[in-house]
């Protein structure tokens, strides 16, 4: 008799266990809905980065460096009259070597480019203009970036969640449901769209500015960052 009492307790034990968790994180009366939005946000840019550089020919690569040197310290002076900083200019590419083809064949050909990042958007214009003025015959740019971009994100980071609450409202309504808790936020990353109205010159339009003093025209414009979010909505009645 104690053996049939014992192993009826059993029984009743093990029915009355609870089913196991669901690793989606959904309780048994929930409803898992997955929800994918975007949100964006328009930022003017506050700084503008310019490759510019000179490129000098010589009877020897003495002479074709010193002449190099002498116009990249005038490309620099110009800069720093504009108040951009020494830590603002990076070298990105410097070559001296002997030419080999051409009516220069023998001669040297120094070469020096430089990155510029201006942080006053107002003397873009005019940075292009001095520098050319001063002897630079190589450019490209501008590459027009926000500087904390983080922090100019985090409107899209808010748009994007509340775009995804709204998505998951109306499908809970239309379901008869409503949103019982958020399980998972998962950050998509961003992307970016530049929207924008800015200089880009050739080489040759660049030394027509040594005889037109007025700055080059340039515009921020502005740009747009998009971010992904995805949320785990629980969703019941």
């Amino acid at each position: 008799m104690r053996q049939i009492v014992l192993l009826a307790i059993a029984i009743c034990l093990a029915g009355c266990e609870r089913a196991p968790a669901d690793p989606r994180g959904v309780d048994r009366d929930e409803t898992l809905l997955t929800v994918t939005a975007s949100g964006r946000a328009d930022t003017r840019p506050d700084e503008a980065r310019l490759q510019l550089g000179v490129q000098s020919d010589g009877p020897s690569a003495g002479e074709a460096s010193r002449l190099n040197r002498a116009k990249m310290d005038a490309v620099t002076a110009a800069l720093a009259r504009l108040g951009v900083k020494p830590n603002d200019l990076q070298t990105r590419n410097l070559s001296l070597s002997r030419i080999n083809y051409g009516s220069e064949r023998g001669r040297f050909r120094a070469y020096n480019v430089i990155e510029v990042t201006i942080r006053d958007m107002s003397k873009v214009g005019e940075a292009v203009t001095a520098v050319t003025e001063a002897g630079a015959n190589v450019m490209s740019g501008p590459d027009l970036r926000v500087s904390n971009r983080e922090a100019a994100n985090r409107s899209a980071y808010a748009a994007a969640y509340r775009a995804a609450r709204a998505r998951a409202e109306a499908y809970a309504g239309a379901a008869g449901l409503k949103i019982a808790r958020v399980l998972a936020i998962r950050d998509g990353g961003d992307s970016n769209v530049i929207t924008m109205d800015a200089v880009s010159m050739s080489v040759a339009e660049q030394g027509m500015l040594a005889n037109q003093p007025p700055p080059a025209p340039f515009s921020p414009g502005q740009n747009t960052t998009e971010v992904n979010v995805r949320v785990d909505f629980a969703l019941k009645r």
